[in-house]
């Protein structure tokens, strides 16, 4: 009589023990060689530093191996290397602001956001058991997105800030309900889109082979454009639009397998754009500065200074870079934030910039084998969306600090300083982590 082997999976937690080890020496070593540079060197305190550091990584790690323990044993290490490198770049330039006589302290706030947004992404793998409860709440996220994007346009809490109204005041600090709307957003496509993505695949004339919607099909599509449109006009921030946009059309292309929903997508977006930068004056401004940065004009002007000053800084750091803690970012306006990718291509060159990209491939390349490895149509879609939200913001960051696309006020997943960006991607991978310990498990496989 023929017998059945049981086959063992492995969880991985061992491996990611080892990744963690490597991301706390690089973490360390980053924050080491700053205050090295800024003679601030304290043996205690780098004690301390890596202390802490060991701490985070093992709370996390105790925390999978108890509550997920099949959950994606690359994911955290890859995120903590960058949040780890972005805290030392942050450091890096309090010190050279400090030298200038500017007194910041945005290293250490941005330390205590690391804090709350692990603690928020081991939250949410211990209250979140099954992901798909979410799914019950389909119609409620796609409220709570639309909320926290119009909360910005609300006097009284809603403050402009860098000619972009996507902020709102709570008890004295500034947050950015984009960042979790998109959250929302990405569980309400999901459960939208897994109950309807038959009649919008199988649906609709064909041409040159490819399957185009019917009219009355395009409903979900208008509603996310206008409602990308208006953000962009009326809030003047162009990245959560395109982020917002981005991720509807790459979750439709995910759930019908329809190449003709990506191109009716980009041909609706790239109208409205134009058309709102030929009809809105603030809109055109930031397309001008974009396409004529290195004009004298538009330079004198202040509109492509920041821009201009950010590639400067990148092309001074070359292949190498000059060294971490040995360049000028501070010249770079908000160079913690909106161009800290510009200050770590000054100080760790093209090779460290690509170093860095390269782990975000990573991120968004497991939370896309996530996708690929789980049954579920709701889970497959979530997990798709939330990767590609962080690779689509990723882009739109870099992308504007390198002048392939006009600039956004968005920040760089877990590198740039910004609570709201901090905590809602923390969330992100939180979930991510979920439904990968369910896409690997032996029941789940074998189901």
């Amino acid at each position: 009589m023929a017998t059945v082997a049981e086959v063992t999976v492995r969880t991985g937690r061992r491996a990611e023990l080892g990744l963690l080890a490597l991301t706390v020496l690089i973490a360390v070593a980053a924050r080491g060689l700053v205050d090295y540079h800024a003679d601030y060197l304290v043996i205690s305190d780098m004690l301390v530093y890596t202390g802490a550091w060991v701490a985070v990584a093992l709370a996390i790690h105790l925390a999978l191996r108890r509550w997920a323990p099949f959950a994606d044993p690359v994911l955290v290490p890859a995120v903590l290397t960058i949040n780890g490198i972005g805290l030392a770049m942050i450091r890096r330039i309090d010190f050279a602001y400090a030298a200038r006589g500017r007194e910041t302290d945005f290293g250490q706030v941005q330390a205590v956001w690391t804090l709350l947004g692990i603690s928020l992404a081991i939250l949410v793998i211990l209250l979140l058991r099954d992901y798909k409860l979410l799914r019950r709440f389909t119609y409620t996220a796609g409220v709570l997105g639309l909320v926290g994007l119009l909360l910005p346009l609300l006097p009284g809490i809603g403050t402009q800030i860098n000619g972009a109204r996507i902020w709102i005041n709570v008890f004295g600090k500034s947050l950015q309900p984009g960042e979790f709307a998109k959250i929302a957003f990405v569980v309400f496509f999901a459960g939208y889109l897994v109950s309807n993505r038959d009649t919008l695949a199988l649906a609709g004339p064909k041409v040159l082979g490819m399957r185009f919607p019917r009219p009355r099909d395009l409903g979900p599509l208008a509603l996310v454009w206008v409602a990308a449109m208006l953000v962009q006009i009326y809030e003047r921030d162009l990245g959560t639009s395109l982020l917002l946009f981005g991720i509807f059309v790459a979750m439709l292309y995910v759930a019908t397998e329809q190449l003709s929903w990506v191109l009716t997508g980009m041909a609706m977006f790239t109208v409205g754009a134009v058309a709102a930068g030929a009809f809105f004056s603030h809109v055109g401004a930031r397309y001008t500065a974009w396409l004529h940065a290195l004009d004298p004009e538009v330079y004198r002007s202040g509109q492509s200074e920041q821009l201009v000053r950010g590639l400067f800084g990148m092309a001074s750091g070359g292949l190498f870079g000059t060294g971490l803690g040995e360049g000028r970012p501070d010249l770079v306006p908000y160079a913690e934030s909106d161009f800290i990718v510009a200050s770590i291509g000054e100080e760790l060159g093209l090779t460290g910039l690509l170093a860095i990209l390269t782990l975000y491939i990573v991120i968004v390349q497991r939370a896309m084998r996530t996708a690929i490895g789980i049954r579920h149509g709701f889970g497959k879609l979530l997990s798709a969306g939330l990767g590609f939200a962080i690779g689509l913001q990723v882009f739109i960051v870099v992308g504007g600090v390198t002048r392939v696309i006009p600039l956004t006020g968005l920040t760089t997943p877990f590198l740039a300083y910004g609570g709201s960006s901090m905590l809602a991607n923390w969330i992100v991978i939180g979930l991510l982590l979920r439904i990968s310990h369910q896409a690997r498990r032996p029941e789940e496989s074998s189901a």
